[in-house]
Protein backbone atom coordinates (compact mmCIF):
# COMPACT_ATOMS: atom_id res chain seq x y z
CA UNK A 1 0.00 0.00 0.00
CA UNK A 2 1.17 3.42 -0.92
CA UNK A 3 -0.49 5.76 2.14
CA UNK A 4 1.55 8.88 1.44
CA UNK A 5 3.31 9.52 -1.71
CA UNK A 6 6.58 9.20 0.20
CA UNK A 7 5.55 6.37 1.97
CA UNK A 8 5.25 2.64 0.82
CA UNK A 9 4.35 -0.27 2.79
CA UNK A 10 5.66 -3.20 2.06
CA UNK A 11 6.12 -6.83 3.01
CA UNK A 12 9.54 -8.30 4.48
CA UNK A 13 10.98 -10.87 2.29
CA UNK A 14 14.15 -12.93 1.92
CA UNK A 15 16.60 -11.32 -0.04
CA UNK A 16 18.41 -13.31 -2.57
CA UNK A 17 21.91 -12.07 -2.67
CA UNK A 18 22.45 -11.56 -6.82
CA UNK A 19 21.78 -7.70 -8.26
CA UNK A 20 19.53 -9.31 -11.82
CA UNK A 21 20.76 -7.15 -13.99
CA UNK A 22 19.59 -6.71 -17.48
CA UNK A 23 21.08 -5.24 -20.24
CA UNK A 24 20.20 -3.92 -23.78
CA UNK A 25 23.50 -2.08 -25.02
CA UNK A 26 26.87 -1.94 -24.50
CA UNK A 27 27.63 0.74 -22.81
CA UNK A 28 28.74 1.98 -18.96
CA UNK A 29 31.48 3.24 -17.38
CA UNK A 30 32.36 1.30 -13.83
CA UNK A 31 33.95 -1.59 -13.35
CA UNK A 32 31.47 -4.03 -13.96
CA UNK A 33 29.56 -2.11 -16.87
CA UNK A 34 29.33 -4.47 -19.70
CA UNK A 35 31.43 -1.92 -22.20
CA UNK A 36 34.14 -1.71 -19.42
CA UNK A 37 34.72 -5.71 -19.56
CA UNK A 38 33.99 -5.70 -23.35
CA UNK A 39 36.59 -2.93 -23.70
CA UNK A 40 38.90 -5.03 -21.89
CA UNK A 41 38.76 -7.83 -23.52
CA UNK A 42 36.09 -9.73 -22.26
CA UNK A 43 33.13 -11.59 -24.67
CA UNK A 44 31.36 -13.57 -22.51
CA UNK A 45 28.57 -12.49 -20.20
CA UNK A 46 26.21 -14.45 -18.70
CA UNK A 47 26.46 -16.98 -21.25
CA UNK A 48 26.20 -15.23 -24.16
CA UNK A 49 29.16 -14.77 -26.34
CA UNK A 50 29.91 -11.16 -28.47
CA UNK A 51 31.79 -10.51 -31.37
CA UNK A 52 34.45 -8.48 -31.98
CA UNK A 53 34.55 -5.18 -33.19
CA UNK A 54 31.19 -4.41 -31.30
CA UNK A 55 30.95 0.39 -30.90
CA UNK A 56 30.40 1.58 -26.90
CA UNK A 57 26.40 2.28 -27.10
CA UNK A 58 25.66 -0.06 -29.79
CA UNK A 59 22.25 -2.15 -29.18
CA UNK A 60 22.89 -5.83 -28.04
CA UNK A 61 21.62 -8.67 -30.11
CA UNK A 62 18.97 -9.71 -27.59
CA UNK A 63 18.92 -8.28 -23.86
CA UNK A 64 21.67 -9.70 -21.56
CA UNK A 65 21.35 -11.23 -18.02
CA UNK A 66 24.51 -9.61 -16.78
CA UNK A 67 24.25 -9.97 -12.59
CA UNK A 68 26.48 -9.24 -10.22
CA UNK A 69 26.83 -10.09 -6.25
CA UNK A 70 24.91 -7.64 -3.80
CA UNK A 71 27.84 -6.68 -1.22
CA UNK A 72 28.42 -4.18 1.20
CA UNK A 73 30.92 -2.80 -0.46
CA UNK A 74 31.46 -3.20 -4.37
CA UNK A 75 29.37 -5.41 -6.41
CA UNK A 76 31.30 -7.82 -8.93
CA UNK A 77 30.16 -8.99 -11.44
CA UNK A 78 29.80 -13.05 -11.45
CA UNK A 79 29.16 -15.61 -14.04
CA UNK A 80 25.80 -18.22 -13.72
CA UNK A 81 28.25 -20.98 -12.87
CA UNK A 82 30.53 -19.45 -10.14
CA UNK A 83 27.03 -18.08 -8.61
CA UNK A 84 25.36 -21.50 -8.22
CA UNK A 85 29.23 -22.73 -6.91
CA UNK A 86 29.40 -20.31 -4.47
CA UNK A 87 26.23 -21.56 -2.63
CA UNK A 88 24.68 -17.39 -3.58
CA UNK A 89 22.00 -19.25 -5.25
CA UNK A 90 20.19 -22.60 -6.64
CA UNK A 91 20.19 -23.32 -10.25
CA UNK A 92 16.33 -23.65 -10.42
CA UNK A 93 15.96 -20.20 -8.98
CA UNK A 94 18.64 -18.71 -10.97
CA UNK A 95 16.66 -19.93 -13.96
CA UNK A 96 13.33 -18.50 -12.80
CA UNK A 97 14.79 -15.63 -12.42
CA UNK A 98 16.84 -15.01 -15.57
CA UNK A 99 13.57 -15.78 -17.25
CA UNK A 100 11.65 -13.38 -14.95
CA UNK A 101 14.23 -10.34 -15.38
CA UNK A 102 14.48 -10.72 -18.97
CA UNK A 103 10.63 -10.67 -19.44
CA UNK A 104 10.08 -8.05 -17.09
CA UNK A 105 13.57 -6.07 -19.27
CA UNK A 106 11.75 -6.27 -22.52
CA UNK A 107 8.44 -5.60 -21.20
CA UNK A 108 10.09 -2.09 -20.07
CA UNK A 109 11.63 -1.43 -23.32
CA UNK A 110 8.15 -1.85 -24.44
CA UNK A 111 6.84 1.02 -22.50
CA UNK A 112 9.73 3.26 -22.76
CA UNK A 113 9.56 2.85 -26.67
CA UNK A 114 5.96 4.25 -26.69
CA UNK A 115 7.03 6.98 -24.27
CA UNK A 116 9.89 7.87 -27.12
CA UNK A 117 12.66 6.35 -24.55
CA UNK A 118 14.78 3.62 -24.60
CA UNK A 119 15.74 1.14 -21.68
CA UNK A 120 18.81 1.02 -21.98
CA UNK A 121 20.01 -1.24 -18.68
CA UNK A 122 18.20 -2.13 -15.26
CA UNK A 123 18.73 -4.10 -12.16
CA UNK A 124 16.18 -5.98 -10.17
CA UNK A 125 15.74 -7.11 -6.86
CA UNK A 126 14.16 -10.13 -6.25
CA UNK A 127 12.87 -12.59 -2.66
CA UNK A 128 11.52 -15.47 -1.61
CA UNK A 129 8.56 -15.53 0.49
CA UNK A 130 7.56 -18.04 3.42
CA UNK A 131 6.54 -20.24 0.48
CA UNK A 132 9.93 -20.05 -1.47
CA UNK A 133 7.98 -18.04 -3.90
CA UNK A 134 9.88 -15.72 -6.26
CA UNK A 135 8.76 -12.08 -5.56
CA UNK A 136 10.15 -9.10 -6.96
CA UNK A 137 11.01 -6.48 -4.31
CA UNK A 138 12.65 -2.73 -4.22
CA UNK A 139 11.64 -0.50 -7.19
CA UNK A 140 11.03 -0.88 -11.10
CA UNK A 141 11.96 0.67 -13.84
CA UNK A 142 12.92 4.04 -11.90
CA UNK A 143 16.03 6.44 -12.91
CA UNK A 144 17.56 5.02 -9.96
CA UNK A 145 18.29 1.25 -10.87
CA UNK A 146 17.80 2.07 -15.10
CA UNK A 147 19.54 3.81 -17.77
CA UNK A 148 17.16 5.60 -20.13
CA UNK A 149 17.99 6.97 -23.58
CA UNK A 150 15.89 9.22 -25.78
CA UNK A 151 14.95 7.69 -28.84
CA UNK A 152 14.22 10.05 -30.96
CA UNK A 153 17.74 11.36 -31.20
CA UNK A 154 19.99 7.94 -30.73
CA UNK A 155 20.12 7.10 -34.19
CA UNK A 156 21.50 10.50 -35.18
CA UNK A 157 23.85 10.81 -32.48
CA UNK A 158 25.52 7.75 -32.76
CA UNK A 159 26.26 8.24 -35.88
CA UNK A 160 27.98 11.16 -35.87
CA UNK A 161 30.03 9.56 -32.57
CA UNK A 162 28.20 11.38 -29.47
CA UNK A 163 27.23 9.88 -26.23
CA UNK A 164 22.99 9.50 -26.42
CA UNK A 165 20.99 11.80 -25.16
CA UNK A 166 20.28 10.37 -21.37
CA UNK A 167 18.20 11.62 -18.41
CA UNK A 168 19.36 8.74 -15.98
CA UNK A 169 21.97 10.10 -12.98
CA UNK A 170 24.40 8.62 -15.22
CA UNK A 171 25.98 12.51 -15.20
CA UNK A 172 26.34 12.55 -11.50
CA UNK A 173 27.91 8.79 -11.50
CA UNK A 174 30.26 10.30 -14.42
CA UNK A 175 31.41 13.56 -11.89
CA UNK A 176 31.95 11.25 -8.53
CA UNK A 177 34.43 9.20 -10.63
CA UNK A 178 35.82 12.27 -11.82
CA UNK A 179 36.52 13.52 -8.56
CA UNK A 180 36.89 10.45 -6.10
CA UNK A 181 36.62 6.82 -5.72
CA UNK A 182 33.18 6.18 -4.38
CA UNK A 183 33.86 2.56 -3.56
CA UNK A 184 37.02 3.40 -1.70
CA UNK A 185 37.34 6.96 0.09
CA UNK A 186 35.05 7.03 3.24
CA UNK A 187 33.98 10.72 2.43
CA UNK A 188 32.89 11.46 -0.79
CA UNK A 189 32.94 15.42 -2.05
CA UNK A 190 29.57 17.26 -1.54
CA UNK A 191 27.93 17.08 -5.15
CA UNK A 192 27.64 21.08 -6.26
CA UNK A 193 24.34 22.62 -5.97
CA UNK A 194 23.87 22.96 -9.52
CA UNK A 195 24.01 19.19 -10.07
CA UNK A 196 21.50 18.81 -7.51
CA UNK A 197 19.28 21.10 -9.19
CA UNK A 198 19.94 19.17 -12.28
CA UNK A 199 19.39 15.91 -11.20
CA UNK A 200 15.89 17.54 -9.68
CA UNK A 201 15.23 18.51 -13.37
CA UNK A 202 16.03 15.10 -15.12
CA UNK A 203 14.09 12.85 -12.75
CA UNK A 204 11.06 15.32 -12.91
CA UNK A 205 11.34 15.43 -16.86
CA UNK A 206 11.78 11.79 -16.44
CA UNK A 207 9.05 10.89 -14.43
CA UNK A 208 6.23 13.19 -16.26
CA UNK A 209 7.97 11.22 -19.79
CA UNK A 210 7.90 7.55 -18.51
CA UNK A 211 4.17 8.21 -17.15
CA UNK A 212 2.67 10.76 -19.80
CA UNK A 213 1.61 12.54 -16.15
CA UNK A 214 2.56 16.51 -15.10
CA UNK A 215 4.47 16.55 -11.97
CA UNK A 216 3.09 19.12 -9.35
CA UNK A 217 5.29 19.36 -6.47
CA UNK A 218 3.32 19.45 -2.88
CA UNK A 219 3.08 22.54 -1.52
CA UNK A 220 2.88 21.25 2.13
CA UNK A 221 5.54 20.23 4.12
CA UNK A 222 6.33 16.49 4.02
CA UNK A 223 6.65 15.46 7.46
CA UNK A 224 3.52 16.99 8.85
CA UNK A 225 1.76 15.53 5.83
CA UNK A 226 3.27 12.15 6.16
CA UNK A 227 2.01 12.09 9.42
CA UNK A 228 -1.18 12.58 9.21
CA UNK A 229 -1.73 9.90 6.17
CA UNK A 230 0.24 7.37 8.54
CA UNK A 231 -2.35 8.08 11.39
CA UNK A 232 -5.65 7.57 9.19
CA UNK A 233 -3.69 4.58 7.69
CA UNK A 234 -3.48 3.42 10.86
CA UNK A 235 0.22 2.95 11.13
Amino acid sequence: AIPDPNVTVAKKYKTVPVEAVVRGYLTGVTDTAIWTRYSSGQRDFGGVTLPDGMKKNQELPSPIFDPTTKEDTHDRAISPAEMIAEGLITKDLFEEIKKTAIALFIRGQEVAAKQGLILVDTKYEFGTDERGRLVLIDEIHTPDSSRFWQLTSYEERIGKGKEPEYFDKEFLRLWFKENCDPYKDKELPEAPPEMVEEMSRRYIKMYEQITGVTFTPGEEPILPRIERNLVAYSV
